[in-house]
């Protein structure tokens, strides 16, 4: 699974990328970084694309769909695999019609044994900026109020995952993010040789504090390699 996750870049740093990548000009003034420490029901940093341009914006992470009867079942919906996306009604609109890439230039998992939980932070060799393929909902509340939600698609891990955990999110090439973004595409085959096309291959990992449990830590220590 995925379940913490951050961005570690300043503003300006973020804004360069998406108008080098995205050509998008300007940046929500809601968006606020650095973010060392992202958890489930946050705002999250995503993009879209509605058939004309690429846009940026504030998500919230967990997905509600929009026939849910409650929003909180968002908090059981941080995740989806990527083996039942066009399988499950929560996911198969979602799927075709409303994906999303989610920001992000790290992530967090624990190895568990049965008396210890040891975070370890995961990202790209070269520490670029990254995007999660994700889905997107929105979901109207009982008085008319409507939130936008997201879910972050995860898949099988890899040889070098595997120690740690049996799940890893898909990490996007920017190529294929573009392609997973475009609106057009509904083939369900094509979008799943999309998800196929994982970049975890060029992701290193160290070991970090058990700072990170805490999701009221959010500051540069931790990412830093942890230190007996």
């Amino acid at each position: 699974m995925c379940g913490r996750y951050g961005i570690s870049v300043s503003r300006d740093e973020l804004e360069i990328y998406l108008k080098e990548t995205y050509q998008i000009e300007l940046l929500d003034s809601n968006i606020t970084l650095p973010r060392y420490n992202i958890a489930p029901g946050q705002s999250v940093i995503s993009l879209i694309n509605d058939g004309t341009r690429y846009r940026v914006g504030l998500l919230k992470w967990g997905f509600v769909p929009e026939w849910a009867d409650d929003e909180k079942i968002g908090y059981k919906l941080i995740n989806a695999r990527r083996e039942t996306l066009s399988e499950k009604p929560t996911f198969k609109k979602s799927f075709q019609t409303r994906r999303c890439v989610i920001i992000a230039d790290g992530f967090f998992e624990w190895y568990r044994t049965t008396s210890t939980k040891t975070p370890y932070y995961f990202y790209l060799k070269d520490h670029r900026i990254f995007g999660f393929a994700g889905l997107w909902s929105t979901f109207s509340k009982p008085d008319g109020t409507k939130i936008s939600t997201c879910t972050i698609i995860t898949t099988k891990a890899n040889a070098m995952m595997r120690d740690i955990h049996d799940r890893m999110p898909v990490i996007l090439t920017e190529d294929t993010a573009k392609r997973w973004l475009d609106p057009t595409l509904r083939d369900i085959a094509l979008l799943d040789e999309l998800l196929g096309e994982n970049a975890m291959d060029d992701i290193e990992l160290h070991q970090v504090s058990s700072r990170v449990n805490k999701t009221e830590n959010d500051d540069s220590d931790i990412i830093k390699p942890y230190e007996d």
